[in-house]
């Protein structure tokens, strides 16, 4: 086993969110004395070259609280100050297709 065999912890569990030109990964991963944390991984394909550039949070559990507490009140600061459509988007044959939804809710 090499030195890169913990660089990476193994993923306990994973979501993938496509949203438009960018994907979200939400990945639950466990340090060497099991404790669980979290990663979100934003993806997005660099129009130049085509490689994918991704940016990365670790979230460890003694936080969680607090980063929801701040993501809920930004998001709210948001909504309240100006009109937030969520977009949906849905795979077809030709590409994404962008489903528009009058409702955001958003709840943590």
């Amino acid at each position: 086993m090499g030195d890169f065999e913990n660089k990476e912890r193994e993923e306990v569990f994973s979501k993938k969110v496509r949203a438009g030109k960018r994907t979200y990964f939400f990945d639950v991963k466990a340090t060497r004395s099991n404790d669980y944390y979290i990663t979100v991984t934003e993806s997005k394909k660099r129009l130049e070259d085509g490689v994918f550039v991704k940016h990365k949070i670790f979230l460890y559990k003694e936080d969680f609280e607090k980063f929801s507490e701040g993501l809920k009140d930004t998001v709210e600061y948001i909504k309240a100050h100006q009109e937030v459509v969520e977009k949906r988007y849905e795979f077809s044959e030709n590409a994404f297709e962008t489903k528009s939804e009058d409702d955001f809710s958003f709840d943590i």
